[in-house]
């Protein structure tokens, strides 16, 4: 059966001006509610409309770019929507980076000004004391003290300038495949990539896979562990749930599971007893809340369904989560590139283990080494191979770097960097990035299979496995494994648990048990890291 895909939207089209439209009939409604307070759908609009005027006024252009360096509040998404609304291009940064991180992209992308948050702004202004930059206007979030005056960088507040500014009523004019906004994309190695998307993109995001799949409606509100600067948590929290009207809880603090407790149960003064239907997280995130002892029940959430994202969910945490509350984890893959998931379970249709099926509205491929598609089995199955994803909300290009542009965007081709296989009833399973993978005895190795077996011991809180080469030049599994709390478990343990589960070329041969794993700010482990430690342990020997 050939799903109906929605229209494409018109050539000359505003995300920012769509969203004002949609929502016209719905003023009185609560919009966002963050740890301040609440916006209504009116009032995110003005404000909205206000933001733009603000940004011009300081003499920005359609097309330059604005630093958006902020927390999870209210006033992130009257800046982006703002800076959108004006044909302005917002380039969203992760929230937990270094100074040194910040001077490369106020020299990468050339910002004209800055929004950022006032417990942020003593990085930023390290970073602009680094070097050259473009930056003449810094306006600050919730600023707690006066902001200096003086000459170099103009620094107002953000409710300031707000204030000052009329509603500019008619958004700038823009069209669907121009360069709306960047989200910088990090890598295992070298510089982030500065990643290039268009106004159409958020549209597509939003109408084939926040309707469809997650069957978002006016009637949910929903909250994001995953922080609006990622491709994730903007779709989560922003371009879904205000495509059809819901309800967004934002919270500006790191999502520890006793503060991800607090909102899923409504126990914050601004909620109000107010609860989430939908919740977006990823797979540390549900593994470390499911081993916390303040676990709430059942009967204190609302939850109707859940989301994963970031990495592969483990089967045993989404079988425990759904146990535990009655409501499935919908887990999917999606990227910074295509800008949010494009291969998916299904309500009613999860397979925990698998990733799903490709989203309506998308194609994938498996590809070998030479590039080209693998040939599937007598039954359907495709070994692993690249993935490679083609839809309608890919990135036009990362920002001045050609050779990586080419080497990813391959017409009308993404190359996601991930491994998978597909079964004979057409799911998708997760393999790991291609620089993880493993050739033990001449056969490919998935790390995620293995650590996918180890979290299954009721001792385990989470584990990374990496290659090590041992003294006759072969590479075998080792494992860095962090116990839950109160726990105990020996090498022997761990090996004997392993081999119940996993054939004999695949169990870790080498263990070793850590505090805590290297993870990105969305909570993937990083195994390079891992790898790195253990290249310069065998330097030293």
């Amino acid at each position: 059966m050939t799903t109906q895909l929605p229209p494409p939207p018109a050539t000359d089209y505003n995300f920012a001006h769509d969203l004002i439209q949609r929502n016209a009939a719905r003023r009185d409604k609560v919009a966002l509610i963050d740890d301040h307070g609440l916006l209504t759908y009116g009032e995110l609009a003005e404000r909205v409309q206000r933001m733009a005027s603000g940004l011009r006024s300081l003499g920005l252009r359609r097309e330059e770019r604005v630093l958006l360096l902020m927390h999870d509040n209210n006033d992130w998404v009257v800046s982006f929507l703002g800076a959108l609304y004006a044909g302005i291009v917002p380039v969203c940064l992760n929230t937990l980076l270094t100074a040194e991180d910040y001077a490369f992209m106020l020299r990468h992308c050339r910002a004209q000004a800055a929004l950022v948050s006032q417990a942020l702004l003593p990085t930023l202004e390290a970073a602009l004391e680094q070097g050259p930059h473009e930056v003449r206007h810094l306006v600050v979030s919730k600023p707690t003290h006066t902001l200096p005056v003086g000459p170099g960088v103009h620094t107002l507040a953000m409710d300031e300038l707000l204030a000052r500014s009329a509603p500019q009523t008619a958004p700038t004019a823009t069209l669907a495949d121009e360069a709306a906004f960047w989200l910088y994309s990090s890598g295992s190695t070298g510089r982030p990539k500065g990643t290039v998307h268009t106004h159409g993109n958020l549209y597509w995001t939003a109408a084939l896979y926040a309707q469809p799949v997650l069957g978002l409606t006016e009637a949910d509100t929903v909250f994001s562990a995953a922080k609006l600067f990622f491709a994730y948590g903007l779709g989560n929290a922003l371009s879904f749930p205000l495509s059809v009207g819901a309800t967004v809880v934002l919270m500006a603090e790191r999502p520890t599971p006793p503060a991800v407790f607090q909102r899923l149960t409504g126990r914050t003064p601004t909620l109000a007893g107010r609860k989430p239907t939908v919740f977006y997280g990823a797979p540390t995130g549900y593994g470390g809340m499911l081993a916390h002892p303040d676990l709430p029940a059942k009967a204190d959430v609302a939850l109707r369904l859940c989301s994963s994202a970031g990495e592969a969910l483990p089967r045993d945490i989404g079988e425990r989560w759904t146990n535990r509350f009655g409501v499935e984890i919908i887990d999917g893959i999606g990227s910074t590139e295509m800008l949010h998931i494009f291969l998916s379970n299904r309500p009613g249709d999860v397979r925990y283990g698998t990733t799903g099926k490709p989203v309506p509205g998308y194609e994938v491929e498996l590809r070998g080494e030479d590039g080209l598609p693998l040939k599937p089995n007598a039954d359907g199955s495709i070994e692993i191979g690249d993935l490679y994803v083609k839809g309608p909300s890919a990135a036009l290009m990362y920002w001045h770097n050609r050779e990586k542009s080419r080497d990813t965007f391959r017409g009308e081709w993404t190359k996601s960097g991930d491994k998978y296989s597909r079964d004979a009833d057409g799911y998708y399973t997760y393999a790991g990035r291609n620089d993880d993978m493993l050739k033990v005895s001449g056969v490919y190795v998935s790390p995620f299979e293995v650590e996918a077996a180890l979290v299954q011991h009721p001792a385990i809180l989470e584990a990374a496995v990496i290659g090590k080469t041992d003294h006759d030049g072969l590479v075998k599994t080792k494992a860095f494994i962090v116990l839950k709390p109160g726990q105990s478990l020996d090498e022997d343990g761990v090996k004997a648990f392993c081999k119940e589960r996993l054939a004999p070329y695949k169990y870790p041969r080498y263990i070793e048990f850590v505090d805590e794993l290297p993870k990105t700010a969305t909570g993937k482990i990083q195994r390079f890291k891992l790898r790195d430690l253990e290249a310069r342990r065998a330097t030293q020997v």
